[in-house]
């Protein structure tokens, strides 16, 4: 369904076009008091003001025709207000330019058009590169709608790709974690592509590796909580893993990628207190929470159905771990890793 426009912004729209026509009939009388003026008093200074009158009213109607068009025909209000903005300043450049063009002699007129240039630069740096790089992500396809995209320290769902902006429905920021959208709609230049890192999480395939770490104490069974771990993780994950697999093929083909392991493992650290064991597996890029939650929950439950495998933790959870080495001065007390067991 087609958005309709408010009643103040569309207020704002007649208002403008009234502006313009107002603007624009003094700019046709003044060229026409000109050309009587010229034409009963022949002057070359009159001359040149009628000529400069009538090439600014030329000009100022054709950029006025496309701004009413850039108004009516696009909806993107970020768009529209960035291609209202070049359209302003490529009109006052191109008057400059017709009037140094009259008023100037042709030997400094290089000298001129150098200077406008330059000013030409400054104004619009970031317009144009805005403009280029909304090139660059069509043509090189740096990430296109659909895709998951961190830039400019922003992450989200690319939801629109205009012609200096894209627009990024944003997740994983401001105390939302996990993944999980925020809600909030977030607009970048495009010329970021430019001059920041994209990470494109879903380019060339949909899944990413995630990890858990679980702490075990020392006096479990280190090699049976291996065994249900990678049970628990294989079966959950075998399908985005097959996925995984021929899509690793897949992108062999177009890049040099050394042979990825993509099923579920397991790796062992030694600490002072426990083992740690960080289980790496395969997800769907956008259900890294889902998973993870998922799978949480399973080894909890397995955890709990086994004397085996008991989870270690930093803290004491109301067993007095404390033992107080007495008899020497300075001597203080040494306090033990709580474990605890999921019943």
């Amino acid at each position: 369904m087609e958005k309709r426009e408010s009643p103040p912004a569309i207020r704002e729209r007649q208002n403008g076009i009234a502006r313009e026509a107002v603007v624009l009939t003094l700019l046709v009388l003044l060229t026409a008091s000109f050309w009587f003026a010229d034409q009963i008093f022949p002057d070359i200074s009159l001359q040149k003001l009628f000529q400069t009158f009538f090439a600014i009213t030329v000009i100022y109607a054709l950029f006025a025709l496309a701004h009413f068009i850039a108004t009516r025909r696009i909806r993107e209000s970020s768009t529209r207000y960035s291609l209202n903005r070049a359209l302003s300043v490529l009109n006052v450049v191109v008057i400059a330019a017709v009037v140094v063009r009259i008023w100037i002699d042709t030997n400094y007129i290089f000298v001129a058009y150098g200077i406008i240039g330059a000013g030409i630069a400054v104004a619009l740096q970031d317009l144009f590169r805005s403009f280029v790089g909304g090139i660059l992500i069509v043509l090189y396809g740096i990430y296109a709608v659909g895709d998951r995209i961190e830039i400019n320290e922003r992450e989200g769902d690319v939801i629109d790709i205009g012609i200096f902006t894209t627009t990024v429905f944003e997740i994983h920021a401001h105390q939302v974690m996990g993944e999980q959208p925020t809600g909030r709609i977030v607009t970048i230049p495009n010329g970021a592509v430019l001059t920041s890192e994209v990470t494109n999480f879903t380019k060339d395939h949909d899944f990413i590796w995630d990890e858990i770490s679980i702490p075990i104490t020392y006096d479990s069974d280190w090699e049976s909580a291996i065994e249900t771990l990678i049970a628990i993780v294989d079966a959950e994950t075998r399908e985005i893993t097959d996925r995984a697999e021929d899509e690793i093929e897949e992108l062999g083909d177009r890049y040099y990628l050394p042979r990825k392991v993509v099923e579920p493992s397991v790796y062992l650290t030694l600490t002072e207190s426990w083992i740690t064991f960080d289980i790496r597996y395969v997800t769907d890029a956008r259900m890294v929470r889902l998973t993870r939650d998922d799978l949480t929950r399973k080894i909890l439950r397995a955890i709990e159905q086994t004397d085996d495998i008991t989870i270690a933790a930093p803290v004491s959870l109301g067993i007095n771990t404390e033992t107080t080495v007495e008899g020497r001065a300075g001597a203080g007390r040494r306090t033990h890793p709580s474990t605890w067991r999921i019943r």
